[in-house]
């Protein structure tokens, strides 16, 4: 599919990619095929959580760089920080930074000088830096973004979906454990049918590959037809929001800083 959109004897004739493939050869391909954007090291995956309120939060990046170097994290914020302009309309997103606490001692030597040099790079009002985050700071709705690298972020990504899963699970089970909790579940199953809609991870299935000259968006692997709907979905958006052009032109405007 991707050999469909660069091609070295005709001019591109999609504007997006779509797969449910693996995720590394994904990666590599495209960066191959498509290439990364100016300043952009390597894209990273990035997908939006449900948070409180109805809102959600981007968690960035999810897999396509275990070990991330401090630059690194820079540009995941950055490219999450314009992710959620150009997606929500969020004027200046709030992005948090992943670590094991708030305190300014916390964290690994790679977390801690990712810190300092978001902070460096904050005075051109690209976002608001909210500073260190934690894991449950991701689901309380005072995040557009959350930082992390792709060890982490994977990790977060599928115990979130398997505690959506077993939750629902769990009340639904509790309903129809007694008679009496077979009534009550009856007389509440349409709010069940709806807190079931809001946590199904198939309506956030399609994480963006953001870095990348153009639109490519992975489904997970063992997605149905309606989950790869959703993730096709994702993908005809960006393409209308131009979100890979108006990424490089916010990256472009930054100082270019070696790792």
């Amino acid at each position: 599919m991707l050999r469909s959109l660069v091609h070295p004897d005709r001019p591109p004739d999609a504007d997006a990619g779509v797969s449910a493939g693996n995720t590394a050869a994904l990666v590599a391909l495209s960066r191959r095929e498509l290439g990364t954007l100016p300043t952009v090291t390597r894209p990273a995956i990035s997908t939006s959580i449900p948070t409180r309120n109805g809102k959600h939060c981007y968690l960035l990046d999810l897999g396509a760089n275990v070990d991330s170097p401090a630059q690194r994290l820079v540009e995941f914020a950055l490219m999450g920080a314009v992710m959620a302009q150009c997606v929500d309309g969020v004027a200046r997103p709030r992005v948090g930074l992943l670590n094991v606490g708030v305190e300014a001692t916390k964290g690994g030597q790679v977390v801690r000088e990712a810190d300092i040099l978001i902070r460096s790079i904050n005075e051109a009002s690209l976002f608001d830096y909210q500073g260190y985050a934690e894991g449950g700071d991701l689901f309380q709705g005072y995040l557009d973004v959350l930082v992390c690298d792709g060890f982490v972020g994977n990790a977060v990504l599928k115990s979130s979906e398997g505690l959506a899963r077993m939750l629902v699970e769990r009340v639904q089970a509790t309903f129809e454990s007694r008679l009496t909790g077979r009534l009550v579940g009856f007389l509440a199953r349409p709010a069940l049918k709806r807190l079931k809609q809001e946590l199904d991870p198939v309506r956030y299935n399609g994480a963006s590959l953001l870095g990348l000259s153009r639109t490519v968006v992975k489904s997970h692997g063992a997605s149905h037809a309606d989950g790869f709907c959703y993730a096709v979905a994702r993908a005809i958006d960006e393409v209308a929001q131009q979100l890979p052009e108006r990424l490089a032109h916010r990256l472009m405007q930054l100082p270019r800083r070696s790792e």
